[in-house]
């Protein structure tokens, strides 16, 4: 819940114009105390002395109270006054200023220097840190910090350490396991990584469970904290012992004749005419963790350990590199959704073309490393950007408009194996953004062709656009017309003509969402193909598209009525 307080009418205002967005409500600041500890965000519409003054006395811990902004009478800063990172302040500060027209201020030192902190990193991971954050963050920010990652977890992008910083190196270690003996210059970020398997005897106690768990952590050095679940067979569903000693985490269970499909090193027979499986701590481990691995490795950790009338055993999902696909928009800052931003934050590489590469360079973190190249290196772009993310980096290929359409996506993810994560991004592409500046022309059924010949044969696109054009759809031209292949845009046309009248409304946009552009129509008698280039897209409309107050329409299937 995000509750917003306000105690002038300017300050009502302003929270009535975020409610909506934020998702929040209006609340009174008499019920500040009450709400306290169920909310995830809250908005002060007051000075920021004030609002430090009714939030002190509520004040808890970072892990645990919401993220608090402060927004001045004036709208112009939306200040992130408390919880920046762990209660989302920086992030709801944002979203604030955004509905606003204000200026987010942010203060926290790894966003205000752009790097990523200790919080972020543990939370990308979805991991505990055990150990001086804040000292860790300092060591990050200084230069001083040795980051080790022995699992090799695709990791965002960290400074590397500055040999002239001085002073003692503080050891950043990504780990599933417990920390040998180590100074106070060590923080420790343990990871989700660990699935643990729990077969027993029925009615063994609670006590006799939660031994044999710990000799994970003290036979065989795995943290407790990295355990992401515990799963048995169907029939310790309802094992007390067990339900015990694990709460308050829940037990997932499997029928015997799933886990006995589960291969495992040391099957039982004993054990499989007890309970129809030959194993089950070992084969619950293995397949709750590949259940939840999608697709990542999996890995037997501690084969079974016998305790008193328990056996245990401990599955480790192996990290896999992380290849982000992101489609960058049509050009415009504003036009970029912002998850597109967020994933080029998370990405240690970046790979794309030089000028989109520029556009958004000044978007990534300190220590991302660039590989940018130039045009017609798509394929090798492609292979480089896989590549990398098979080495367990969090890489992320980037493209204009959407990466899924005659983009980046089709390249990469023809070489892709699954043991890459791969995460897609939609972007705006040519066909939208051009639509949005020339009226609403995609509004029937329509289709998309490229009369670039570099990876198709012009007979197949030839075929495809007489099919469109009998088909009486609305059809949009990607890379229309360059000065190597000038004359196929012309015959696109002319296929049209012989299906359309003459006056159906054709629209070219030319760098849509950039500077220079340009939105101009003509009816298909009179397009001229001449004033069309490679940063063109063009919309040729179907018989029922009209042109109404100089904006191209196409309705939605229902009869054409001309405006009165």
């Amino acid at each position: 819940m995000i509750a917003l307080f306000a105690v002038t009418d300017a300050g009502r205002r302003a929270a009535g114009e975020v409610a909506g967005p934020l998702g929040a409500q209006l609340r009174g600041l008499d019920e500040l105390p009450a709400l306290w500890s169920r909310l995830d965000g809250a908005v002060f519409f007051l000075a920021t002395g004030a609002t430090v003054r009714l939030i002190a006395p509520l004040l808890a811990d970072k892990h645990t109270d919401p993220g608090v902004v402060c927004v001045d009478e004036a709208r112009r800063f939306a200040v992130a006054l408390a919880g920046g990172h762990e209660g989302g302040a920086n992030a709801l500060a944002a979203r604030a200023a955004a509905v606003l027209g204000a200026q987010p201020v942010i203060t926290t030192a790894s966003d205000a220097t752009g790097t990523t902190g200790v919080d972020e990193l543990a939370r990308l991971l979805d991991a505990t840190v055990d150990g001086d954050a804040a000292a860790a963050g300092t060591a990050l920010l200084n230069g001083t910090a040795e980051v080790e990652n022995p699992l090799g977890h695709p990791l965002p992008p960290l400074p590397p350490p500055t040999p002239s910083a001085g002073g003692a190196a503080h050891r950043i270690v990504v780990t599933d396991r417990v920390a040998p003996a180590a100074g106070d210059r060590v923080t420790r970020v343990v990871p989700r990584t660990l699935v643990v398997g729990i077969g027993s005897a029925r009615g063994v106690s609670a006590e006799a469970v939660a031994a044999t768990l710990d000799r994970l952590r003290t036979e065989h050095g795995l943290d407790p904290r990295a355990v992401r679940a515990y799963a048995s067979v169907d029939l310790k569903a309802d094992e007390a012992g067990i339900l015990a000693a694990i709460a308050p985490a829940e037990l997932r269970t499997y029928p015997a004749e799933v886990l006995a499909a589960v291969e495992v090193p040391n099957p039982s027979e004993v054990v499989r005419a007890e309970v129809g499986t030959p194993s089950v701590a070992e084969a619950a481990a293995l397949h709750a963790a590949a259940e939840l691995a999608d697709g990542a490795p999996v890995e037997l950790a501690v084969e079974k350990i016998k305790g008193d009338n328990v056996t245990v055993a401990a599955a480790r999902v192996r990290p896999r590199g992380r290849l982000a696909i992101v489609g960058l928009g049509p050009g415009a800052a504003d036009l970029r959704v912002p998850r597109a931003e967020a994933e080029l934050r998370r990405a240690s590489v970046v790979v794309g073309l030089d000028q989109y590469v520029d556009q958004i360079r000044h978007l990534l973190r300190p220590g991302t490393e660039v590989h940018a190249s130039g045009l017609g290196d798509e394929e090798q772009r492609a292979a480089d950007a896989v590549a990398l993310a098979a080495k367990g980096r969090a890489v992320a290929l980037i493209g204009s408009g959407d990466a899924g359409i005659y983009a980046m996506a089709s390249p990469a993810l023809q070489q892709a194996g699954a043991d890459i994560e791969v995460v897609g991004v939609p972007g705006v592409t040519a066909a939208l953004a051009a639509a949005s500046l020339l009226g609403a022309p995609l509004g029937h059924d329509h289709v998309l062709i490229s009369l670039s010949d570099l990876h198709t044969p012009w007979p197949v696109i030839e075929q495809r656009v007489a099919a469109a054009a009998a088909a009486d759809l609305v059809t949009c031209f990607y890379n229309p017309r360059s000065r190597d292949r000038h004359w196929q845009l012309g015959a696109a046309l002319d296929a049209f003509r012989a299906h359309r009248p003459p006056s159906t409304p054709v629209g070219a946009v030319r760098q849509a969402g950039r500077p220079g552009q340009r939105v101009w129509t003509a009816p298909l008698a009179e397009f001229d193909p001449a004033e069309v280039d490679m940063f063109t897209t063009v919309v040729v409309g179907s018989s029922a598209t009209r042109m109404v107050a100089g904006r191209m329409v196409t309705p939605r299937g229902y009869r054409w009525t001309a405006p009165g």
